[in-house]
């Protein structure tokens, strides 16, 4: 077995194994336990008790986090001219179509999140061999297919992240930077966590929320107390 660095071991005598913590305490704990040169994301993995193969038990939303991913998110808005400028003063980094579908042809994906109009979606479907892999192509469900353009591009600017359970049923998402205070990561947290309960679906049997973990880039994960997530 391979020996352990004295910053592993640092980190392995602050985390306790055997414990479950309440989000408030993973928040400040993975704070500390957080060593990496660069400021790391703090995801949550939850797993769920669904089967994710039937329609019924799928689990997908959005969620806009309190306190803001931390990230800088790069919004592509394919839209009309007469969109144009409404989707500029939102904030978005790119905007155009014709131009960008091109790029898009060519395999050009710099961009966090694409928001486009209904009547625009009909030009994308070929592209989903591209943007589909990429979690890209916009989708009414999660906001990034309407004629609020102004509007989409707001939320994801502001926070706004969509998430859906993977085929072995797990949620997995970002919640925020180690940089931020633990209770904006806490708050963030549980904002996501009271939303998937929300969105638990009827043919769901059974304990819905199995366990939840959080960690950050490289960090060990620490196991949260899913009795008790919705209150602390």
């Amino acid at each position: 077995m391979a020996k352990l660095t004295k910053k592993q071991k640092e980190v392995q005598a602050k985390l306790d194994n055997s414990k479950l913590y309440t989000v408030a305490e993973a928040s400040a704990l993975i704070k500390e336990i957080s060593s990496v040169n660069f400021d790391p994301s703090v995801d949550l993995a939850v797993r769920l008790n669904v089967d994710p193969r039937k329609a019924n038990q799928m689990v997908r939303g959005v969620v806009t986090l309190p306190h803001g991913t931390g990230k800088d998110v790069k919004v592509l808005a394919l839209v009309t001219p007469d969109k144009e400028q409404e989707a500029k003063d939102a904030g978005a980094d790119y905007v155009g179509l014709d131009e960008y579908l091109e790029k898009i042809k060519g395999g050009w994906t710099d961009v966090d999140v694409i928001v486009t109009m209904p009547s625009v979606m009909g030009k994308l479907g070929p592209l989903g061999r591209i943007l589909g892999p990429r979690g890209l192509m916009p989708n009414p469900k999660t906001g990034t297919v309407t004629m609020d353009v102004a509007k989409a591009v707001s939320d994801v600017k502001a926070g706004k992240i969509d998430f859906k359970v993977d085929k072995t049923g797990i949620v997995h998402a970002a919640v925020g930077k180690a940089s931020f205070d633990a209770e904006k990561i806490a708050g963030n947290a549980r904002e996501l966590l009271t939303t998937l309960v929300k969105l638990k679906p009827q043919a769901a049997k059974g304990i819905y929320i199995k366990s939840i973990h959080m960690s950050s880039t490289m960090s060990p994960s620490v196991e949260i107390d899913t009795k008790r997530f919705t209150e602390q």
